[in-house]
């Protein structure tokens, strides 16, 4: 569906993305992740032809973005990380606005607008003016224009920016709906949002695509092992002497405890493969009671590993390195 190749993105001297090259498949829901000024937004801005790039090959359906930008607009559904809303209509007439904008013909767009009304859940407040709307049915509203037109390609820019707990479960929820039909590209900061809702995470540090998988190929990768928490009652000398005893075992450290009561004890099990049901079955043969077992979430963790700076030194090295490897007509543009 997207495939870009060797791209770089300058600001004048300053290098914003590059080189970055990646694929993404049909029906994806993929989530772009990097602490502020990674090069998130201007990779999402060239993805949805606001920006064209320095260089490079971006093709979006088989479309390149500089050759058929137009063509590529077409296909694409934007939200900003500000939502491009007007205050002054109802949100029915803004969506029918925007299907015209996006080139949606006659008796189509309003069948285009019930449609992208029904996929936001935006029925209630279809007549309210936009200025009236609360923050999270605003930014409902900007999913709306994204998707009125049926993009096959939808890019967010921090969908979930300022929504609270529930607003938060719900977006979630919209976003989730849109794979399949839909490739989505998504951008946030907030690891637990990525983890929860894209089939696949991109890492971007500088521009850079330092990493991309699943999270639990980053967890095998990066901590070389499956870390499982579980929260027994009592028993913890011996549920060490049974959970060190298994093969796949390789340590066993106390935390605090998941939850407060009586005699309840938190161990986190670092293991090879998956051990899940192995450590399960021996805690119970033991007759030691588990109260909860899963794996320990630590996408936190983990991505805080990828993206930490080095020490000057070595800094300085890699930026020389990189530099010694962006291709000539980079370094003469810059």
């Amino acid at each position: 569906m997207i495939e870009i190749q060797d791209l770089y993105k300058y600001y004048g001297d300053r290098r914003v993305v590059g080189p970055l090259t990646t694929t993404i498949g049909q029906g994806e829901i993929v989530g772009l992740l990097g602490l502020n000024g990674a090069g998130k937004t201007t990779t999402l801005r060239i993805l949805a032809c606001d920006l064209l790039p320095t260089s490079g090959s971006v093709r979006v359906g088989g479309l390149d973005v500089v050759e058929k930008p137009h063509e590529v607009r077409g296909q694409v559904g934007y939200l900003p990380d500000r939502p491009p809303l007007y205050d002054d209509m109802t949100v029915r007439e803004y969506l029918a606005y925007a299907a015209r904008l996006r080139r949606v013909q006659g008796s189509g767009v309003e069948k285009c607008v019930s449609e992208a009304e029904e996929l936001t859940e935006l029925g209630d407040v279809r007549h309210q003016l936009i200025g009236t709307l609360s923050h999270g049915y605003r930014q409902r509203v900007g999913i709306a224009q994204a998707i009125v037109h049926r993009p096959a390609f939808v890019v967010l820019d921090e969908p979930i920016s300022g929504l609270d707990p529930v607003q938060i479960v719900e977006m979630r929820e919209l976003v989730r709906s849109l794979r399949g039909e839909h490739t989505v590209v998504v951008s946030s900061h907030i690891l637990t949002e990525i983890s929860e809702t894209c089939d696949r995470i991109l890492v971007i540090k500088d521009g850079e695509i330092r990493w991309q998988g699943s999270e639990a190929d980053l967890s095998s990768q990066l901590s070389q092992g499956m870390r499982v928490q579980i929260t027994l009652r009592g028993g913890e000398a011996q549920a060490r002497q049974v959970l060190q005893g298994i093969p796949a075992v390789e340590n066993v450290e106390t935390v605090d405890a998941a939850e407060s009561g009586e005699s309840l004890v938190t161990l986190v099990v670092t293991a090879a493969g998956d051990p899940r049901d192995e450590l399960c079955r021996a805690l119970v043969g033991a007759g030691i009671g588990v109260l909860e077992l899963g794996r320990r979430r630590e996408l936190e963790g983990l991505f805080l590993e990828l993206v930490s700076e080095p020490v000057d030194g070595e800094r300085r090295k890699k930026k020389r390195r990189a530099q010694e490897a962006e291709p000539a007509e980079q370094r003469e543009e810059a």
